[in-house]
């Protein structure tokens, strides 16, 4: 186990609460924001968790441990990804914040104990998406989007609201059809992100594609 997670289980006093033990290990890193966003993202995956017919108690799991691995510095996310043999893209090391989801997903595994696959699966893809989500990876996606952790009302909110009275599947589209339009903004274009893009935009009809 790599220093910063032995560190992270010596210290973690793991109760039957999962909610707690995860805000109260983000506030002890002083990951005050990220823990604000992470209550809210669960609460909005289990919303929509219920209207879209999936898990909500699963959803609230994946919500609400889908940034644990804030507490790793990026200037070490990818030193940490290296160790536990996670798969590194090339745009993941021109932009370290980014592979925040798939350590996030081995802290939920090693420490926190998850071994739902489908959770695991969700929180190892809740920035980027990927090609055929499953409804339930698209669910903490768009929580996580609609609970961002910036000032202000996200740009995107009212078109991804309008898209989710239609479907999932239009509502995430919607979101990610705003980061095509704004590219510029982008750090990187996540490979991941193109194939969500891609794929939703075959599945909706819609002629745009992205690389």
């Amino acid at each position: 186990m790599h220093p910063i997670l032995l560190e992270l289980s010596e210290q973690l006093k793991l109760t039957d609460n999962i909610f707690e033990d995860s805000i109260n290990l983000l506030n002890k890193y002083n990951k005050i924001i990220v823990a604000k966003h992470s209550k809210c993202v669960a609460t909005e995956a289990e919303r929509l968790a219920y209207i879209f017919g999936e898990n909500h108690k699963d959803a609230r799991i994946a919500g609400i441990l889908h940034d644990i691995s804030a507490i790793i510095p990026n200037d070490k996310k990818i030193e940490v990804a290296e160790f536990l043999n996670i798969d590194i893209l090339s745009e993941e090391k021109a932009f370290p914040p980014i592979i925040h989801q798939k350590l996030s997903k081995e802290i939920a595994k090693t420490i926190f104990g998850i071994t739902d696959e489908r959770i695991l699966s969700a929180i190892c893809c809740h920035t980027t998406l990927k090609s055929n989500p499953t409804r339930f990876e698209m669910i903490l996606f768009i929580a996580d989007k609609l609970e961002w952790d910036q000032e202000g009302t996200p740009p995107y909110l009212i078109n991804v609201q309008e898209g989710l009275k239609q479907s999932l599947e239009n509502g995430v589209f919607a979101f990610i059809k705003y980061l095509y339009e704004n590219q510029s903004n982008l750090e990187v274009v996540h490979p991941w992100l193109a194939d969500a893009y891609n794929y939703l935009s075959v599945l909706l009809g819609s002629e745009l594609n992205i690389t």
